[in-house]
């Protein structure tokens, strides 16, 4: 078993179950396997509309660790979901480099993290989410413009795509983990989570 902290329960600690690992892996190769097809609509958004279509399309990519941590509800999910991820989609082979994919992971699970830590992790609201979302994208995409070189874009492209950027995180991100979450907690699938046990209350 895997031993965290736990801020939301009277005990002094939470245990991550078999069952939540399975879920963060889960969704970790989820979203490799998607990073594989949302590579080709990258480049030809790219094409059709340069870096600030492309930006449209930002918050998919961080979508699984925010997910995991809304369905588990537990201190170090971001850690171990993001960290999953890293590993798989560097052994799945990535068209931005092995070392994007843990940069990225690092810049996101340290904003989920930290997010949730703040309000001791009590708060679960759509505007909670979404302002995660949103948050998670400038510290990854300072390194990033380091690392591709979005810096020859000129000033005004970047902030425009950082603008971009930030609304993809809270919509495709914050939002649709609320949303997707919500929905498979209706369903009963995930009764064995806190997600689940809090919809039944």
């Amino acid at each position: 078993m895997v031993h965290v902290k736990g801020a939301s329960s009277g005990k002094a600690f939470q245990r991550f179950t078999t069952l939540d690992i399975v879920l963060m892996a889960m969704l970790a190769a989820a979203n490799a396997v998607m990073t594989v097809f949302l590579s080709p609509l990258n480049q030809a958004l790219n094409g059709l509309g340069g870096p600030i279509l492309t930006s449209t399309i930002t918050g998919l990519y961080m979508i699984y660790g925010l997910l995991a941590y809304y369905i588990i509800r537990k201190p170090g999910t971001a850690l171990i979901t993001y960290g999953i991820g890293a590993v798989v989609q560097a052994f799945m082979g990535t068209a931005y480099g092995i070392l994007s994919c843990f940069v990225a992971a690092a810049c996101y699970l340290v904003i989920v993290e930290g997010a949730f830590a703040l309000v001791r992790y009590k708060k679960w609201s759509w505007p909670m989410l979404m302002v995660t979302g949103g948050a998670m994208v400038p510290v990854w995409f300072f390194f990033a413009a380091q690392m591709f070189g979005y810096t020859k874009w000129g000033m005004d492209i970047l902030l425009i795509a950082l603008v971009v950027r930030v609304l993809s995180g809270m919509v495709l991100c914050g939002l649709l983990v609320k949303l997707l979450g919500d929905a498979l907690a209706g369903s009963g699938l995930l009764r064995r989570f806190a997600a689940g046990r809090r919809m039944e209350a």
